[in-house]
């Protein structure tokens, strides 16, 4: 059975930082963190495709994502964070190359999801 389990949440202060990690059954092709505000759409943050990373524009140069394989865990380390970067985080994979832009971004497109982790920032 896949699973994901996201862990790493919490509150912080404008400008802080929080790493959430992702413990996978598997890590696949694609793999990705999406996040989701109240009364918003769920939204690609940074995803892993094909060995290569990927950066919505709102989070370039203040997350990275990265991947131990042997661990099976993939992270979301956020830096500098920002009062509209609260929402939900959820890490989400696809068991083949997402290939695409339009496949990497879209929630749609994933097969496998975690529960989510909180993050809050104050300002």
């Amino acid at each position: 059975q896949v699973q994901l389990v996201e862990s790493g949440g919490g509150s912080v202060q404008t400008g802080g930082s929080l790493r959430l990690s992702c413990a996978a059954t598997y890590i696949y092709y694609c793999m990705g963190w999406f996040r989701q505000a109240p009364g918003k759409e769920r939204e690609g943050v940074a995803v892993f495709d094909s060995g290569n990373e990927y950066y919505a524009d709102s989070v370039k140069g203040r997350f990275t994502i990265s991947r131990d394989n042997a661990k099976k865990e993939l992270y979301l380390q956020m830096n500098s964070l920002k009062p509209e970067d609260t929402a939900m985080y959820f890490c989400a994979a696809r068991n083949n190359y997402c290939n695409s832009a339009t496949r990497r971004w879209s929630p749609v497109d994933y097969t496998y999801w975690g529960q989510g982790t909180q993050v809050t920032v104050s300002s």
